[in-house]
């Protein structure tokens, strides 16, 4: 066995790569939380330092501490960035090209942005390469990749050394296998950090795999752990109709944030809570689409199939959702990111439970391909949840990329599992999204007749969810998806919708829209599950929080200020005027730096967050 170079000095280790393959370095990292910092910064200050150092780096989802450029925003942020990111070693890359200052002799390529991080970013637009995640490793080796670099955890037993790629088994278990199998000249490189669960499978590799490992206490860092956001009515709302489309003893793919968590929750109660799952849906889900419903609790349990281990999937094991196995495992999944406390769990628990949640590469995820028979019969009644940003009236998916041609994020997996949703026969694609955003006071439609951009095109329409419902597009013809899309519309834009359609002549002019679809409305979602929110059914952290009792009342009060208009704003400080601060209030103008402003600027700050918490605080 060949035993890696081991460092302790990440600038020795740049050293000895650029000693290995020379001044032109074509650098692959894992996508997310895989990436060995250190190592990675040490490469760039060189290509920084020396302008005949040619340095490519290929990626996906350089992980970001957040940067608010509001006051309010910043106030908040600030401590809680310094509680849950302090320690982490920004990548030295990611804020050079954010803010435009990468020197000529560096690239970066990604195929998948942190959401939003680089919509200003020239440079960052320009180099994006799109692409599926199953393609990304491809486009890679295609491009000359020379060096690649991980972050792996480490394990000593009876004295051999074993490393395993944890996060990131997404590209990396592949690209191994091809330099062990056929032969791929690349240099690999590791960097051993302490909080990286050591996962089993795939994942769980021989030192010799690496070429280089950078391993020292000098060099370990708390991983980047974002909060779990707070799941709001409108999202419980599509995810209580989400829970209804999952039948028993199938497949679960669940994407990341508001709308995933919502999903499972609605799941366990539907399963631990039954009584509690029927007086919501029988209020809220009285429209019957064509697909069927599942209410009943779980007898098989679902399968994990999912592009990212979301943290939602430990809280569907333990609740009993989860519990068909496919091959010993109950979970598959490409990569993870998440809060401390999903890190502590994988890392402390016990390895009979662990053995069951298997990192595999995201060919065997995302993909039928490879074993095609063995995954057909173990992806049964697939339901392949994503979201979306907007989508067509038409059933076309706006996913990552806005019009003009401005990149959001990226495609990653989604379109692999809509292919899989059409290529399993009792499977569903499922696209989930807030029927509208709202932002400076202005409510606009994500439902849309239209847009020059389409992650997943409208011949692959299948299932859509919103806050209003569900719409059943597959094998429809264009007239009856658009009066599908029209019943999950929200009521203030359905009739220049309708419109549109109309105009266009693919609905008849005499359809009218039945009443019941005019209140699909905030105040009817409101009105419909606020007794459960009260009851604690859908709470606002449903598993758990690294925010505390008074970060959690500023955050309504900021996304009430999030969405409203200067006029609004202004009505809200001349409200703070009036208002006489309790106890919680004066607690969240305290932890905002705002008891006792100085200036005008933040007495001004100061009378608009009074105004909103009085709002929120009270409603």
């Amino acid at each position: 066995m060949r035993e890696p170079t081991l460092f302790t000095d990440p600038d020795r280790l740049a050293e000895a790569i650029i000693g290995r393959v020379g001044k032109t370095i074509a650098l692959g990292l894992p996508l997310g939380l895989g990436k060995p910092n250190h190592m990675v910064n040490a490469l760039y200050a060189r290509a920084v330092a020396d302008r005949s150092i040619n340095l490519r780096i290929f990626t996906g989802l350089t992980l970001e501490t957040p940067h608010p450029s509001q006051d309010l925003e910043r106030r908040f942020i600030g401590p809680i960035s310094d509680r849950l990111f302090g320690g982490y070693p920004p990548l030295a890359y990611g804020l050079a090209q954010r803010t435009e200052h990468l020197p000529p002799n560096v690239e970066i390529n990604e195929f998948f942005f942190l959401a939003g991080s680089r919509l200003h970013s020239p440079s960052a637009q320009q180099s994006f390469i799109s692409a599926n995640y199953t393609q990304a490793l491809r486009y890679v080796l295609d491009r000359g990749a020379n060096v690649f670099g991980q972050l792996v955890a480490k394990r000593v037993r009876n004295g051999e050394i074993r490393y395993s790629l944890s996060s990131n088994t997404d590209l990396s278990v592949e690209l191994l296998e091809l330099r062990r199998k056929a032969g791929l000249k690349i240099l690999t490189v590791a960097q051993v950090n302490s909080e990286m669960p050591f996962m089993p499978g795939d994942a769980d590799i021989a030192a010799d795999e690496f070429d280089f490992v950078l391993d020292s206490p000098a060099t370990d860092f708390p991983l980047f752990a974002p909060p779990r956001e707070p799941v709001d009515l409108p999202e419980y709302a599509a995810g209580v109709h989400a829970a209804l489309l999952v039948p028993d003893g199938g497949t679960l793919q669940l994407g990341i944030g508001a709308l995933g968590d919502a999903v499972a929750q609605a799941l366990i109660l539907r399963h631990r809570n039954n009584a509690a799952f029927e007086a919501i849906v029988a209020d809220h889900a009285a429209r019957q689409p064509s697909v069927a419903h599942e209410r009943a609790p779980f007898v098989t349990g679902v399968y994990g199939c999912s592009e990212m281990f979301v943290e939602g999937f430990i809280d569907l094991i333990r609740a009993g959702v989860v519990k068909r196995e496919v091959g010993g495992a109950l979970l598959h999944a490409g990569f993870f990111v998440g809060s401390r406390a999903f890190y502590r769990t994988l890392r402390e628990m016990p390895p009979k439970e662990l053995d069951k949640l298997q990192m595999k590469s995201i060919a065997f995820v995302n993909e039928l391909y490879g074993g095609e028979e063995e995954k057909r019969r173990a992806r049964v009644d697939g339901r392949f949840i994503n979201t979306a940003m907007m989508v067509t009236l038409l059933g076309a998916a706006v996913s990552d990329t806005l019009a003009g041609g401005k990149v959001v994020s990226g495609v990653g997996g989604q379109y692999n599992f809509v292919a899989q949703a059409f290529a399993l026969p009792d499977a569903r694609s499922i696209i989930m999204l807030r029927s509208t955003r709202a932002k400076g006071g202005r409510v606009s439609s994500n439902i849309i007749w239209e847009y020059p951009e389409t992650t997943i095109p409208r011949h692959l329409r299948d299932i859509v969810i919103t806050e209003y419902g569900v719409a059943d597009l597959r094998g429809k013809t264009d007239r009856d998806s658009i009066a599908a899309m029209l019943s999950i519309a929200d009521a203030r834009f359905q009739d220049e919708l309708l419109a549109r359609a109309k105009t266009a002549g693919k609905i008849e002019t005499s359809f009218t829209l039945p009443a019941e679809w005019r209140n699909n409305t905030p105040q009817q979602v409101a009105k419909t599950l606020g007794p459960a929110r009260a009851a604690g059914h859908l709470p606002l952290f449903p598993f758990g929080t690294d925010f505390t009792e008074t970060e959690q009342q500023l955050i309504a009060a900021l996304q009430r200020l999030r969405a409203a208009s200067p006029l609004e704003i202004a009505t809200l400080a001349l409200h703070g005027l009036r208002a006489s601060p309790g106890p919680d209030a004066a607690a969240c103008l305290k932890r905002m730096g705002l008891d006792q402003p100085r200036h005008i600027a933040d007495r001004i700050s100061a009378l608009v967050l009074r105004g909103a918490l009085d709002q929120t605080l009270a409603g």
